[in-house]
């Protein structure tokens, strides 16, 4: 076993609830308030010049801000960090033509401020893991006489101990709706298992077909994203049945999608990777999606289709492949990020390129060598030759290119299973 030092979160709950609550209220309406007062100068900012100012440029404008004030520095900074993201990436989806992309909201309902997530870096907090205490900083307005932080008495459940741990980098202060918890971001230093074989594995992510897997003893498998666009559709009609888009109804709906969709991940990474392990792949090669919304040659959109652009916009690649790679780590299992440029055009079989070869969607027929592929499993392929070259087969078409196994994710139980195959 190797050794190994990664990132991960705990959630921890708070034992004294009822005697920090109103210390950690007014800390999550304070990152509210700071939140909104940053809002309000991008927009000033952006009709001005049209410029969305940074994170460094925020801090800037606001750092004598009476608002600024009210929390830690590094407290204040991590809330207008968090604001420049998300002006980040509204403006990005607006410019590779996700028209239903928005800014980020103030954060008011009326004349209320939700409680916002507070962070503390490590100037904010000190730990006390003898007696499990946590000391979180208040800002310099909300101290009062020589009560400058809230004491919190945590409860982490009984495998993590956190004196054991490389460092702890972070500590949260989240509200879950009816009380306050905390998340400890840490560093700690795990066993990491031998790779479990040589062999290479490609995997090429899509819009109907998520995940198509191409191994390297000549095997093809697909997770369809059936169950995805199911949950999508059920709660499109259920949202638009809400008078108000952010109402309590509104939010909880978002908020059981979004569930949903992460358990979908952590359970189809799990599964691949699971598999990596039975069939002895050392090796992953995923397809680098990072420049699939740019049209090549332009700095204009590419265009899918109305259906296939609504899709795209709600692909979470970057979020499935950060998943998987972490529990592809702790088997051993490398993974690597190519190119997908050329992957859905070329013959995996003799290397010929043309567009014209996708006759359809999810049949790939090659005019030179006559090759019949599932598109999604060739492109897989494709993808996987570029770490691992095999030989050119004379003969694979009809075989397992043409016919992968295909899993379908269980409501149910949860799980991923292999489709039944129907005879007549």
């Amino acid at each position: 076993m190797a050794k190994q030092v990664v990132t991960r979160t705990y959630t921890a709950s708070i034992r004294n609830q009822e005697q920090v609550s109103d210390d950690l209220n007014s800390l999550g309406v304070a990152a509210s308030k700071l939140w909104n007062v940053g809002r309000w100068v991008c927009d000033r900012v952006w009709a001005e010049i049209g410029h969305i100012p940074g994170h460094n440029e925020l801090t800037s404008y606001l750092k004598s801000h009476e608002r600024y004030d009210d929390l830690h520095s590094q407290s204040s900074q991590r809330v207008l960090q968090e604001l420049a993201e998300a002006f980040n990436g509204w403006y990005g989806k607006r410019r590779n033509g996700d028209t239903r992309a928005n800014p980020p909201k103030y954060r008011k309902h009326g004349d209320d401020h939700p409680r916002s997530t507070v962070t503390f870096k490590t100037a904010g907090f000190k730990l006390d893991t003898e007696y499990e205490r946590v000391r979180l900083s208040k800002g310099s307005s909300l101290k009062e006489y020589w009560s400058d932080f809230t004491l919190c008495e945590y409860q982490i459940r009984p495998d993590v101990d956190l004196s054991a741990v490389e460092s702890v980098q972070q500590v949260r202060a989240v509200w879950t709706g009816d009380e306050w918890g905390l998340q400890f971001v840490c560093r700690i230093e795990i066993d990491v298992a031998e790779a479990p074989g040589e062999k290479t594995m490609g995997v090429d992510l899509g819009i109907n077909n998520f995940a198509a897997l191409a191994y390297e003893n000549g095997h093809g498998e697909l997770y369809p994203l059936n169950c995805l666009k199911q949950d999508d559709y059920y709660f499109s009609k259920r949202l638009a049945q809400c008078d108000d888009p952010d109402s309590r109804q509104a939010s909880r709906l978002n908020q059981k999608k979004s569930e949903r969709r992460t358990h979908y991940f952590h359970t189809l990474s799990r599964h691949i990777v699971q598999r990596c392990v039975e069939e002895g792949v050392g090796t992953v090669v995923v397809g680098d999606l990072s420049g699939i919304r740019e049209d090549e040659g332009n700095d204009k959109s590419k265009d899918w289709g109305t259906h296939g652009n609504l899709d795209l916009h709600s692909w979470a690649f970057d979020r499935f492949t950060s998943m998987f790679e972490y529990k592809a780590e702790m088997e051993g299992i490398t993974v690597e990020l190519v190119s997908e440029r050329d992957t859905s055009k070329s013959c995996s079989s003799c290397g010929k390129k043309r567009d014209a070869n996708r006759v359809e969607r999810g049949l790939y027929v090659c005019d030179e060598c006559d090759a019949v592929a599932n598109a999604d499993v060739n492109a897989a392929e494709n993808i996987r030759q570029k770490v691992s070259p095999s030989p050119r087969s004379e003969d694979r078409s009809n075989g397992w290119l043409a016919q992968p196994s295909t899993y379908l994710f269980d409501q149910e139980s949860g799980c991923f299973a292999p489709r039944k195959q129907v005879t007549s």
